[in-house]
């Protein structure tokens, strides 16, 4: 009699897109050397979302491209993609996939991580167990928000960052850089920016009277005569950004550039930048671009990354030795 009971049988990895970010999964999937599975996704008159996936997918690995954002092409916006994953993952899961994986690059309502007022939902916890409540088993995110983030899941969360990406972006630029840490928030992961390009480091003072509004009050640091590299995870209404970047080029910035993971761009977040001071706003396409992006976007993708993250999640690899564990940015 046997203590266990082996069969052998052939893994599979099976790579499926939802309709938030396809050209990001079609570019994972080029990494990979796989094509994208076939599913069908729709919107039904009453904007209820169907999902069917079009071949057998039991007893694989199954990872779900779907950032929970908006995209004008497909007609989706935030709330939709974030729906399009839960049917996603419920679907695999009853069709007995042997692990189902989000790869949900921009994590939604990321901001909404803690209480602010009396009365207000922590959002984001929410949807954390939402969808460990339809069967995730594992997330695999980039540029978390906050640390705090990971804590709301009871399930692996892979953290990916795009810093090293970003920061390699710039190499060559100049001798004399100083990174600028939009607020003492970011000052660790604009620290390991700094430290990467062999810079210098300064922080802004920044209040927030209200929602999506910033006041920069000084510059603490020497940025005259320099040229300067505001570094954030997220570009949203692009308004603090501006901000940000004027009060930078006030305090002596010879040039001034910024650089962020996830490119938001809500609202007038185009406006903005095109009237702002950056020669060159860096962002990766974990979300896609909206049509009207001003000519100094330069986007850099985050595929060979993810499909890294994949592979190694897939052969149960270290995810963290991608960094060598320098992931942890918080």
């Amino acid at each position: 009699m046997t203590a266990s009971l082996q069969r052998g049988y052939d893994k599979r990895l099976m790579l499926f897109s939802g309709r938030a970010n396809p050209v990001l999964a079609d570019r994972i999937a080029g990494q990979l050397g796989v094509d994208l599975g076939p599913i069908t996704l729709r919107t039904f008159s009453n904007d209820e979302v169907y999902c069917r996936f079009d071949e057998s997918i039991r007893g694989a690995d199954v990872f779900l491209v779907q950032p929970m954002c908006a995209n004008p092409e497909s007609g989706i916006n935030a709330n939709d993609a974030l729906l399009e994953l839960l049917v996603m993952v419920d679907a695999a899961v009853g069709a007995s996939a042997h692990r189902v994986i989000a790869v949900t690059p921009w994590y939604g309502y990321s901001r909404q991580d803690k209480k602010s007022a009396p009365r207000e939902p922590i959002s984001a916890r929410m949807v954390a167990r939402t969808l460990e409540a339809v069967g995730v088993d594992r997330v695999l995110t980039m540029d978390l928000h906050a640390g705090q983030l990971q804590g709301f899941f009871g399930i692996p969360v892979d953290h990916m960052t795009a810093l090293m990406m970003l920061a390699d972006h710039f190499a060559g630029l100049d001798d004399d850089l100083v990174v600028v840490a939009p607020d003492a928030g970011r000052v660790k992961l604009n620290k390991q920016f700094a430290t990467r390009m062999g810079a210098g480091l300064a922080i802004l003072d920044k209040e927030r009277p209200a929602q999506q509004v910033a006041e920069i009050n000084q510059v603490i640091g020497d940025v005259r005569g320099k040229t300067a590299i505001i570094v954030d995870d997220i570009i949203d209404t692009a308004g603090t950004l501006r901000a940000a970047g004027e009060a930078v080029v006030r305090a002596g910035a010879r040039r001034v550039f910024a650089a962020a993971t996830h490119p938001v761009f809500s609202g007038r977040a185009y406006d903005n930048l095109a009237a702002s001071p950056f020669e060159r706003i860096v962002v990766t396409d974990t979300i896609p671009l909206r049509p009207g992006a001003p000519p100094t976007i330069d986007v850099v993708s985050c595929a060979p990354l993810l499909a890294d993250s994949i592979h190694r999640i897939f052969t149960d690899d270290s995810v963290s030795e991608v960094f060598g564990g320098k992931n942890h940015l918080f």
